[in-house]
């Protein structure tokens, strides 16, 4: 037989209720070096552990969770919309879009320079004065929203998130169809049919501020992409600027969105000019070719582009996006709110 100290006793005792206590499945305790399995006892009610909580998605945060690298989220965050029943685009009321027409002009199917490389090898090449140049021209519908903003953390060079206002265009293109095409006549002149065929769209988006000598180009940001997606229409597929380069057929409408951040505070006055929605162009020479020069030198192309005219009258100061985007106004009061343009390319 076992003799065992008071101390011993008292730690005897101690694992035994513990073992009574904690019930469920089967227990083993140490007992005097043998190992015994203890029985709940009945009448006697236990405590069950809870499960433990579903694992959270990783796309889903946790409630109280913070944005990774210590920013501390804005006060009063946006609240997206929720899918509409049965997964149908949003209908706009009327006067939302603006719309502008396709501008398509006999005019820019032709245009008449001097070859001048072939002239700097010799004057006397009548036949390279004043030569035609013929081209297909199309023209896209455009219909837009007024520039928006929206607050968005995204991740800097250092790894940490920074809360950036990015202003934005959602947008909507559509193919009427019609291409001008030259056509030879019998009497040697050209007659400008109207065709129907499928057309390349490669768009291309400045926000431009003459009086800041300011200018952003569109830039795909994936986070604010997806947060304004949501925000626009959860149910309406949007594209990118790299995303909607594509074949339009004729009839067919994409809808796409362009961003721009890190746009100055102060700007109050600004234009936005899309390129792509026609393959008209124009080009000068500004010298006669010299013997060393390269093929093209000295010439200058101009794009058309569609040049849309906002302005604010706001401060730098008034940084909180919804009051910003609800002073941005479509159209200028003293000028054109809209107009068709040739810039130079790069421009």
């Amino acid at each position: 037989m076992i003799r065992l100290s008071r101390w011993g006793v008292w730690c005897v005792g101690i694992v035994v209720l513990t073992a009574a206590a904690s019930g469920g499945a089967r227990r083993t305790v140490a007992f005097g070096g043998e190992a015994k399995p203890t029985e709940p006892r009945e009448g006697v009610s236990v405590p069950r552990k809870s499960a433990a909580p579903a694992p959270r998605p990783e796309s889903e945060p946790a409630p109280d969770a913070k944005p990774s690298g210590g920013v501390k989220p804005a006060a009063g965050k946006l609240a997206l919309p929720k899918p509409a029943p049965g997964g149908q685009p949003r209908r706009l009321a009327p006067g939302v879009l603006v719309t502008i027409p396709p501008d398509l002009q006999a005019a820019d199917t032709v245009s008449r320079h001097d070859v001048v490389e072939l002239l700097a090898v010799d004057q006397k090449f009548d036949w390279a004065k004043d030569v035609a140049f013929r081209r297909e021209i199309f023209c896209l519908e455009f219909q837009f929203k007024p520039v928006r903003v929206i607050a968005v953390d995204l991740p800097q060079p250092s790894g940490l998130y920074q809360r950036k206002l990015v202003w934005y265009l959602v947008y909507c293109v559509r193919h009427s169809g019609k291409v001008l095409r030259p056509e030879p006549a019998q009497d040697g002149s050209y007659d400008i049919q109207e065709v129907e065929q499928p057309v390349r769209f490669v768009p291309e988006f400045v926000l431009d501020c003459p009086r800041l000598n300011k200018r952003y180009p569109d830039r795909v940001i994936q986070l604010a992409f997806q947060r304004i997606a949501q925000r626009e229409d959860p149910n309406q597929r949007f594209f990118n600027t790299v995303e909607m380069v594509r074949d339009l057929k004729p009839g067919e409408s994409v809808w796409g969105i362009a961003t721009w951040e890190d746009v100055d505070p102060r700007i109050d006055r600004f234009s936005v000019y899309v390129y792509g929605l026609t393959n008209a162009y124009r080009w000068t020479d500004s010298r006669p070719v010299q013997p060393n020069d390269k093929l093209g030198q000295g010439r200058t192309l101009y794009r058309k582009a569609l040049q849309l005219n906002f302005w604010r009258p706001g401060d730098e100061f008034d940084r909180r996006p919804t009051e910003l985007e609800a002073e941005i106004r479509f159209g200028w009061p003293d000028k054109p709110a809209y107009q068709w343009v040739f810039r130079p390319l790069g421009s």
